[in-house]
């Protein structure tokens, strides 16, 4: 139990701590966006305990994944060969999990793109116990991801875990927000869900050996927002005009009289 509080003395092991946290909540920017999307399917009571539960259970895989740091690089080893391309356990989840992603956002972009009705209908039948299954999959890709991270990074067990602790709070507070953000604005839900199948096509590619830089991921999907949130500002404006102009009519009456 000592040796856990041993690396407080060292500088180092505080400056791996913070950039360490830093990237944990970086990475985990995937996760909140996939949460926000499919809690946004359970009725409007549910939404805010199935984001605390879906990033609770985020942390506990992130954690034992950590605990087990011998098995985790072990999956680094080769299962079998396909078209002389070795495929090993990491290999093998993140390629699952990609396809996973991809076959979710297309799902749900054609649930988005059907019409309110069917849209509504579909909300409607998403069951808390059914998203909370979907979150707990996607959350052992995303994490596998983050703990390899974190072993590259840290050399102590105790500092690994206090950055996801560190990093799965600030998703917390962050969830809600973003996640009603992408529900008030249909737009922004259709680029995240565009963003997902781009970090689907990343996790197929690291599953095949070829790697995407998270760099150029991170940019495309910073810039794209950026370019929406202009967007949105424009239409706002545009609206303005429109009600400054064209004042709203009440009972008949001109309602600036």
């Amino acid at each position: 139990m000592i040796e856990w509080f041993t690396w407080i003395s060292d500088p180092q092991a505080w400056i791996a701590l913070a950039t360490l946290a830093l990237l944990e909540i970086v990475l985990g920017i995937d996760n909140i966006i996939f949460i926000s999307i499919l809690v946004g399917r359970l009725p409007e009571h549910q939404r805010n305990r199935a984001r605390v539960i879906g990033l609770g259970l985020a942390m506990v895989t992130r954690i034992l994944l950590l605990f087990s740091l011998a098995w985790v690089m072990t999956l680094t080893s080769p299962l079998f060969t396909v078209m002389a391309q070795e495929i090993s356990g990491r290999d093998l989840i993140l390629i699952l999990g990609g396809l996973f992603l991809l076959g979710k956002s297309v799902h749900e972009i054609h649930n988005s793109l059907e019409g309110t009705e069917e849209h509504a209908s579909a909300k409607a039948m998403a069951s808390f116990g059914a998203i909370l299954a979907q979150i707990a999959v996607i959350d052992i890709v995303f994490s596998l991801d983050s703990v390899i991270t974190a072993v590259g990074m840290a050399e102590d067990v105790a500092v690994m875990v206090i950055a996801v602790i560190i990093a799965v709070g600030v998703m917390m507070i962050a969830a809600k927000p973003i996640g009603e953000f992408v529900d008030d604005h249909p737009t922004i839900k259709m680029l995240a869900l565009s963003f997902l199948i781009l970090v689907g096509v990343a996790l197929l590619g690291e599953g095949f050996d070829m790697h995407i830089p998270k760099g150029y991921i991170y940019f495309a999907m910073a810039f794209s927002f950026g370019v929406e949130i202009l967007n949105l500002r424009m239409r706002k404006k545009a609206r303005d005009k429109v009600r400054l102009h064209h004042p709203i009519v009440e009972d008949g009456k001109d309602s600036t009289h």
